[in-house]
């Protein structure tokens, strides 16, 4: 057992619910990370590869106390995965999200983002939050401007990423 304690809070909106992730979430994250869509987050990534992401973005909350959510409509759909990871190589916290094909185009991710940072800014009292986006992503840079974030040329980039691979969105947040 581990030495620290590990609550992972349930999120609830209007039409979703953002729950910890359970394993027979695995296999429509994996066929996700398989094809052409996991291009922006390293992939595609065979099946051991789909599995080692799915757990290290499982393990941020025993790590940071924060990590990924499930997104599930609230007829038990699940639509995706948005999150609050910090691995290694990131130098600070990030906000990250994807719908499952199925899912894209029906606000799901809006929906599900608002409620992460509502909690990244009430129950974890961050001040800011970024988004690494890779420049040709205009979905997910159009939902980060949706959201309000902004491009901050000056925030570091993750580690052996250039500003041509990833452009930073910062999210900011009055406490």
């Amino acid at each position: 057992m581990p030495d620290t304690p590990c609550h992972i809070p349930v999120l609830t909106t209007d039409r979703l619910i953002l729950r910890a992730h359970v394993r027979a979430d695995f296999e429509p994250m994996a066929e996700m990370w398989a094809g052409p869509q996991s291009r922006f987050m390293g992939g595609p990534r065979d099946r051991r590869g789909a599995w080692s992401a799915f757990a290290s973005d499982c393990a941020g909350w025993v790590f940071d106390g924060f990590g990924c959510w499930a997104i599930e409509t609230h007829d038990k759909t699940l639509v995706g995965q948005i999150g609050i990871t910090h691995p290694d190589h990131f130098p600070e916290p990030e906000l990250g999200w994807v719908l499952l094909p199925h899912a894209i185009g029906k606000g799901f991710a809006t929906e599900a983002a608002k409620a992460a940072l509502a909690f990244a800014r009430d129950a974890l009292k961050l001040s800011t939050l970024v988004s690494y986006i890779a420049p040709e992503n205009s979905p997910s840079r159009s939902l980060a401007e949706r959201l309000g974030a902004t491009v901050d040329p000056k925030a570091p980039l993750p580690a052996g990423e250039t500003v041509q691979d990833t452009l930073v969105y910062r999210h900011r947040f009055a406490l």
